[in-house]
């Protein structure tokens, strides 16, 4: 039994959001407690290509009717990705652990399945965005200023009036930190879900449909309560979470490098008018990198850790803070849309594995 849950984590670290193995063992915990041995074993032969259950039961040589009963219940399970349209064939496709299953599992959490993900996260969460990030930041609303350069998919609220169906789901990063005794208290339902998306966590009852307005009012209040907007990292999204630094798995990961702003993808970042700023203290607190201290009486910026989110401009009293659009060498690329955001991550997370083993050999024959 352990052998399919081996390939079965093969199979998740050959995706681009990477599943890691560990020296403890963690990772086959958490796979044994999501997937039933028989789900485990046919999970490896689902690609990141949408495909009906007859191609996927031919790859594996099993029953088409038995396989398309099982992808049916690993779709519902939230195992795998499926769309089910009632004028088309149902397709099937793998989901990486994140950002996939692990965020279709915020209604079946408990104390041990979040301690796990704690142990683990350390380790996934540098494969999951180190190459590519999943998510980009992208700037709230208010902090766009009159004849700032903004491209319509670095626009919230471009993004969202694009959409046609919307729905919105609890935070999974909230909900864990909530269940550990560590919840920051804002809001909860804070994940945007859009388009085929929102069907999925609709059919499993992982969210609520609302309205254009509703999602509005909902970015309103990201901004209000201190939340960096992160859609999906293409032009094309899917999603949009607004993440704290207190519960966020990646940005408290992000918070621990240095230089924040060399691991984001944003094309923006603050400047500071020291003569302008009163000190009144509240970028600090809007601030989450710590990208902003106050310095005696006036506020202090330290440039290599802001990830350009808008929300210390946003609330600044004396407009001593404004959003500028980063020199055009150091603004990353962004996939038009999610095939070829997946594409691109796992071409250079192949590369990195490349560079290191090299580097290894040349340090074995040193």
């Amino acid at each position: 039994m352990s052998e399919v849950y081996e390939k079965l984590r093969q199979h998740l670290d050959s995706l681009p959001g990477g599943f890691p193995a560990t020296e403890s063992g963690v990772e086959m915990r958490i796979l044994k407690r999501l997937f039933t041995p028989e789900e485990a074993e046919i999970a490896p032969f689902l690609t990141m290509n949408l495909e009906p259950g007859a191609e996927i039961a031919q790859r594996a040589g099993l029953d088409k009717e038995k396989v398309d009963s099982l992808l049916h219940r690993m779709a519902g399970r939230g195992l795998i990705f499926s769309i089910e349209s009632r004028d088309r064939p149902h397709v099937f496709m793998a989901a990486q652990f994140v950002v996939g299953i692990w965020e279709y599992h915020v209604n079946d959490l408990d104390e041990a399945f979040v301690k796990d993900m704690a142990e683990y996260s350390t380790f996934l969460f540098k494969e999951a965005f180190g190459s590519l990030p999943q998510l980009r930041t992208i700037p709230v609303g208010k902090s766009i200023q009159a004849g700032m350069e903004v491209l319509p998919h670095e626009q919230a609220e471009e993004l969202v009036r694009s959409q046609k169906k919307f729905l919105v789901a609890p935070c999974i990063c909230r909900r864990e930190h909530e269940l550990s005794g560590a919840g920051c208290g804002k809001l909860m339902e804070a994940c945007l879900i859009f388009g085929w998306g929102a069907d999925y966590y609709e059919r499993n009852g992982l969210g609520r449909m609302i309205t254009l307005e509703e999602t509005l009012e909902i970015l309103r209040q990201a901004d209000e309560e201190g939340l960096v907007l992160q859609p999906g990292n293409s032009r094309d999204i899917v999603n949009i979470c607004c993440c704290c630094g207190d519960c966020c798995q990646i940005l408290k990961n992000l918070k621990l490098y240095p230089a924040p702003a060399d691991f984001s993808s944003s094309p923006f970042r603050v400047e500071l008018d020291q003569e302008a700023c009163i000190g009144c203290g509240s970028c600090p607190d809007r601030c989450q990198m710590d990208a902003l201290e106050m310095n005696g009486e006036k506020a202090a910026l330290k440039p290599e850790r802001c990830i350009g989110c808008g929300l210390c401009v946003s609330t600044c009293p004396s407009e001593a803070l404004k959003l500028v659009r980063k020199p055009q060498s150091m603004q990353p690329p962004v996939p038009q849309n999610q095939k070829e955001a997946f594409a691109l991550r796992a071409k250079l997370r192949a590369q990195a594995k490349a560079e290191l083993s090299d580097k290894l050999e040349r340090l074995k024959n040193t």
